[in-house]
């Protein structure tokens, strides 16, 4: 085969601010979308290497499943549930002791509610007795404790929420809610049974509460997820009375996948489902008709295997991360070894793929991420590596015909514009026609050590430096009708931003 070689042309493209898209055609998606955007955080201006953790507790038995956050005023505590034993991991550090033990399981969930006794953590599991911890002490509730709940078998209580001064618990297995009165953490239970209600049958998964404008104001909602999809929501304050309390409706959803499925969001909740991650407040009103108001619509196609795959596996969850502007979807691989973050930026509705991180369970302290794996605490996104690990990333951008459709063209530099405050290993190639294959070379990077002010030694040390950018052509090799930038890195302990990426390429390429 022999080639005509025609003129040399260059093209710039932003960086896939975009994000990722696991929804259309790979021959139809906009320029700024990305094939596969792993490890690096879409904003509005650029891609940025997403954070890294650090061991915060070390030394725990057993894999992390619980994490809570107590919170009371200015006192703020981080306990972790492992094995068969509640830890105290707000100080980093080697764990001390079990401050619980000889629990069931690791799985439970919690509240923070307050009396005007006391404020306490309260959880449950659906097997033990639940928990109620004040700040000091921890107290197994029973029907005789010192604080007690009558009128249900505690232990089989395995959801909780607080609505309305009520804490609210769903019953094991069950279509029947329970709740206390107000303003108080024990005391006779009454029941709601939701058999009547709940026309698919299955039981309670979830609970939560959803604010809702009816025209005439805002007001807190209750609302009960079950097994097989359906949203039931109630208004009111006193179940008891007919007057206070009312049904707002029943909804067919997909079915919930996990049973850590909700997170407030702003006035919404949002719920994973076999339909992906959904706005409340959008589903209601669309009756599944409309798949754009789901927010994982662009990964949908990701969403769909993940959930076919994992769909049983512990470990789903969303959590709300404010002080990054993200929304992270915790998807468990490989159950206790192996997580993945599906994570959108808040402002952008961009979304990427974290690696990395081996998560069982998410939490906010202090308004950091925290996560729970085998053995360990972990503060996450921190710093620029994993506990002692490079972070890398890996970046197909959308395939682009570079407005010459039709036109084989031969691919031969590209400069990407990176911001960067070391030297990070990166690797730059193309791939032409859909060609979707990583890159054969692999990358390697060993971190050169840097310090800051105060506490280097002049003419020793090497000094850290402030983020500059690098604009160094590399040599791509490719001839196609379209290519996709690749790019992949590997660094440890660096700062990296992608805003752009310059690409020289000929066209007039014939066959002979």
């Amino acid at each position: 085969m022999i080639f005509q070689k025609g003129s040399a042309q260059v093209a710039s493209l932003p960086a896939p601010i975009g994000g990722w898209n696991a929804r259309d055609s790979i021959a139809n998606m906009e320029a700024l979308d990305a094939y596969e955007l792993i490890n690096l955080f879409p904003t509005v201006s650029n891609v940025v290497l997403r954070g890294g953790f650090d061991n915060h507790v070390t030394g725990i038995t057993g894999q992390v499943e619980t994490l809570m956050n107590y919170s009371y005023g200015s006192t703020q505590k981080l306990f972790c549930i492992a094995g068969t034993a509640i830890y105290d991991a707000t100080n980093s550090g080697v764990v001390g002791a079990a401050v619980v033990s000889s629990l069931t399981n690791a799985r439970w969930e919690y509240i923070n509610v307050a009396t005007t006794a006391d404020n306490y953590i309260y959880l449950v599991n659906g097997v033990d007795s639940p928990l109620l911890y004040n700040g000091t002490t921890w107290l197994a509730i029973t029907a005789v404790s010192a604080i007690a709940i009558t009128g249900v078998t505690p232990t089989t209580l395995n959801n909780i929420q607080l609505f309305k001064n009520r804490v609210w618990f769903s019953q094991k297995d069950t279509l029947k809610a329970w709740y206390l009165p107000t303003s108080a953490v024990g005391g006779a239970a009454n029941l709601l049974d939701l058999r009547s209600i709940a026309k698919k049958g299955g039981y309670i998964v979830d609970i939560g509460t959803w604010t809702l404008d009816a025209g005439y104001g805002v007001d807190d909602n209750l609302v009960f997820i079950t097994s097989n999809g359906e949203v039931i929501v109630y208004s009111g304050t006193d179940p008891a009375s007919s007057a206070t309390w009312a049904l707002i409706g029943v909804w067919n959803l997909g079915s919930p996948v996990g049973n850590r499925c909700l997170v407030k969001y702003a006035g919404d909740l949002l719920i994973i489902t076999y339909d992906g991650l959904v706005p409340l407040a959008g589903a209601l009103q669309s009756s599944r008709l409309d798949p754009r108001i789901n927010l994982t619509n662009k990964i949908q196609g990701a969403i769909t295997d993940a959930v076919n795959a994992h769909a049983s596996k512990f470990g789903w969850q969303v959590i709300y991360l404010a002080k990054n502007n993200a929304i992270l979807l915790n998807v468990p691989v490989s159950e206790g070894s192996s997580q993945e973050q599906y994570v959108m930026n808040t402002i952008t509705k961009s979304w990427c793929k974290f690696q990395g991180w081996s998560a069982n369970v998410l939490e906010i302290h202090k308004d950091d991420l925290y996560f729970g794996g085998n053995g360990v605490v972990c503060k996450a996104w921190t710093g620029y590596t994993d506990n002692v690990s490079n972070i890398q990333t890996n970046v197909l951008q959308a395939f682009n015909y570079f407005e010459q459709r039709g036109v084989k063209k031969y691919f031969t530099r590209a400069r990407p514009s990176i911001f960067t405050n070391g030297s990070p290993a990166i690797l730059l190639s193309i791939n032409v026609d859909f060609d979707t294959t990583n890159p054969v070379s692999s990358l390697s990077f060993s971190p050169s050590s840097q310090t800051l002010w105060n506490t280097a030694l002049w003419d020793v040390d090497v000094w850290a430096q402030d983020t500059v950018i690098t604009n160094t052509w590399q040599g791509i090799t490719g001839i196609g009708y379209c290519g996709g930038i690749h790019l992949t890195s590997s660094s440890q302990g660096i700062q990296l931003e992608w805003a752009s990426t310059d690409i020289v390429y000929q066209t007039g390429w014939a066959g002979i």
